[in-house]
Parts: structure tokens; sequence; C-alpha cells
């Protein structure tokens, strides 16, 4: 279905590594949406992942789905888009694929080829809390990685994470705003789960997280352990956020120490799957979400869909509303959603100004980094954390004063300025890590590449 995007979104992404982005450095006005991993573009640039913090304003990124309840299955990929092709229409596809799926007995397989960088699926709808569930088996051999996560577009993270050379352990994480604290990690002991299938489940409030295995808790978070009392606000993941599903090169060689060493090693272009079949794969079933009911104005999926309207980036700045989620074309972005619209008469809208920049180079309209991991990537394993609208200080553990009424989680900061504007607590860095680490990831796809 996808047939050679792997290779032509990484020729992709080796053009577009001088276009980065982060909260200190918003993408310009020509190319102003920051993708999840941290490139300016248009089109599906402005689509899942694109980063309102980081790009040119917040308005830049389309709206996001609201959260839907499905059963999914694989029986057919009809229902799985090519991210070159999506426009935002969530009724027409359940999924956005990077990569090459493929069905095998009713079941997707996310492939990963000798040189390639894997392959990730993302939802076309947007969780604010709920419960979600896949099941599936993880790949196997070092240096391979499977991810099952929740990623929001300011970099809030819940996930599952296996390396191939532990089939027994499931890792579990969670991050605020892209902030790297790996002493959030916590495993859970499982049988094989690459030769057997498992039912992997997240189930999100705004209180707590939880982790199941086969129906099973294995690990609980609360909320009310995550305070930055420094940075008065909580380190807890609090936004809408996309289900993915990934599987990723963490041992390729190139890709820095740290994320290398965590991935098992260095990658086995020579493993015997690769041989028999040609790939790496991970094998999934089904995928069950279901949304939160939330109530007063937290949590809640009673419109069309989710924007932020502070660059702050916490729960208290979404607004569940009536806004359009559809581009017209993928020259489009969030700015002006109907650029390239097709006339009755087959003209483009926007003709007349094609004229004066046909001299100017086309902006990029798919993200190069789809091609690498989805989440953190590990690449600073082992290191202090950093970045955020909360950076430093006593994160977790210290607790809100005894007045601070705990029924209700609206996050705020405790000098936030009008909204739009970032909080004089605002460290002005977060995800600027985890950005920098996932287009390492790139770069060390196309030196597999031009190998």
């Amino acid at each position: 279905m996808l047939k050679s995007v792997v290779l032509a979104t990484l020729l992709g992404a080796c053009s577009v590594l001088g276009a980065e982005c982060s909260r200190d450095k918003q993408c310009p006005e020509e190319t102003p949406c920051c993708s999840q991993y941290g490139e300016c573009g248009i089109g599906a640039f402005c689509l899942g992942g694109c980063d309102p913090t980081a790009s040119y304003s917040l308005d830049a990124c389309v709206p996001a789905p609201v959260c839907e309840s499905k059963e999914l299955d694989f029986k057919s990929l009809k229902r799985v888009a090519d991210i070159g092709e999506y426009l935002g229409d969530p009724t027409d596809y359940d999924w956005v694929a990077s990569g090459e799926p493929a069905q095998h007995d009713g079941n997707v397989l996310l492939t990963m080829p000798k040189g390639s960088v894997g392959t990730v699926m993302s939802s076309t709808t947007y969780l604010w809390y709920g419960n979600v569930k896949a099941r599936m088996k993880s790949s196997r051999g070092r240096g391979v990685v499977t991810a099952f996560i929740l990623f929001s577009d300011v970099k809030d993270e819940i996930d599952y994470e296996w390396i191939g050379v532990d089939l027994e352990t499931a890792q579990t994480n969670y991050y605020f705003q892209g902030i790297t604290n790996y002493t959030n990690s916590e495993n859970i002991t499982l049988e094989n789960s690459f030769s057997d299938f498992h039912d992997y489940e997240f189930r999100w409030t705004p209180d707590k997280i939880e982790w199941l295995v086969d129906g099973k808790v294995g690990r609980t978070v609360e909320r009310e352990g995550t305070w930055n009392a420094t940075a008065q606000l909580w380190e807890y993941p609090q936004t809408p956020s996309r289900v993915q599903l990934s599987l990723w090169p963490g041992g390729a060689e190139g890709n820095p120490e740290g994320t290398v060493n965590w991935a098992g090693g260095t990658i086995d272009w020579n493993h015997e799957d690769i041989k028999r079949l040609g790939y790496f794969y991970v094998e999934v079933e089904s995928v069950s979400i279901e949304c939160y009911d939330g109530k007063d104005g937290l949590g809640t999926n009673d419109n069309k869909s989710y924007w932020y309207d502070s660059e702050v980036g916490t729960n208290n700045t979404i607004v569940d509303g009536d806004r359009d989620t559809v581009l017209a074309s993928m020259q489009a972005t969030g700015l002006n959603m109907e650029k390239g619209k097709k006339k009755t008469d087959n003209k483009d809208d926007d003709d007349d100004d094609d004229k004066d920049d046909d001299d100017k180079e086309e902006p990029k309209t798919v993200p190069g980094g789809t091609t690498g991991s989805t989440g953190n990537d590990h690449s600073d394993e082992g290191e202090s954390s950093g970045g955020g609208a909360g950076t430093s200080g006593d994160a977790g553990g210290t607790q809100p004063t005894e007045e601070y009424d705990w029924s209700n989680f609206d996050q705020g900061l405790s000098s936030n300025d009008d909204a739009g504007q970032s909080s004089s607590t605002d460290g002005g860095n977060a995800g600027t890590k985890a950005q920098a680490s996932l287009l390492a990831i790139v770069v060390a796809g196309c030196a597999l590449y031009w190998r």
C-alpha cells in the first residue's frame, strides 16, 4: 500500500535538517508549522503532531479532531492513510502511517526492512484522558525497538516500549512536555512479547495513570506525586494525545550512544527475520479507544476539535470547540486552510500567488522525521532532566500547600500572564531536548541510506 514511502520520506528528511524549531526557535511564517520532530513545514507538518508552542503562532497548527470511542481491527488497511495524502478528515481514516505497514492474517505488520528506519502509525483522532488497549506482539533483535505510546502535540507522553533483546520486559514511562526524567521509568515482567499476543492497556485520568498487561495492573502513577514546587505545576501528562504504534532502529549505526546502549546494542541487519522475511516486524491485532467522560472543560470531547489558547501548553489552555480540522491541500496551513483548494474550473485558488513563487524553493509538506522514533529516543539516558514549562526544582513528591484544592486539576502557573503569552516561570524550552534527540534519529537514517 505504501510501497517506497520509507525511501521517499528518508530522502525528504535529509533535505530539511536545517529547518529546525523549538520553543526557543519558532518556525518562520512561510513554513509556520513545527512537526513533532522539530522541523518546519506546511501541509502534513500542520496536522497531527504539530507543536503550537514551537510553530510561528498557535493557530499555525490545524485543530486536532476530538476523541471518538472505537474498536479497531486490521482486516483491511483501507482505513490507514499515507501521511503524504491525509488532509485531516478523521471520518475518512483511522490511522496515518509512515513507512510500510502490511496486512497479515487479518492483522497489521509494522515492518522495518534492512537499512530502513521503520514504520509508525498514528491515530487520526486525539484522546484527552481515557482508556486505550492494543493487542499485539513486539518485534525482536538487538537494537530493535517497539513502541505503543500516547503522545501529545506539546510532547506529553505515556508509553510502553520493548527492547528486542529483552522479550520478558515491557518498559513503561511518562513525560511532561518532553522533559527527560528517567526516574519516571518502571518495568513490567511478562511472558515472551514476540511469540505471544498480549493486551497492553493505558488507563489515563486527570488523577492517575495505570499500565495493564493482560488485564492486570502492572504499574500506577498518581498525579499527586508529580508536583514541581519550584515551577508550581504538575509534571503529569495532561493534554490531548494521539495513539501511536511504531517500530524503529534504536541501535542504528550513528545514533547517539545513549540510544544505542538503551536499545540493546548496534542493530543486526543480518538477523534471521531479515534473512527469512526481509524485515523486522511488529504484529498488531486490534486497538480499542474509550474516551474519558470529562466535565467542566477538562477531558471533554463535546465538540469537533481541540486547540491551544496559550503557549504554556497545559490542560487549562485547551479549547474543545468547533473549528475545522481539514486542509484543502498539502500547500495549506492552519493560517490559510483553503490554500491550494481546487475551484470548479480546475484552477487553483492561489494560481496567481504561485506565479510569484516560481523561483522560490518548494516548502516541505511531509515531516521527514516520521521515519524515526515517535517519542523520547533515550539519547540522553542517565542524564539529568531539563526543559519544559517547569525546568528545575523538586519534581515529584513535593506537595502543594495545604490549601490547594485537590478536586480541581486546573494546571495554571503561579505567574500566568494573559492567554497566548508565556508566563515568567515558563522555561521556554519544553521538548527541546526531545526534539533534538529525535532529529538525531533522522540523521542516523540518512547515514544508513547513504552508506
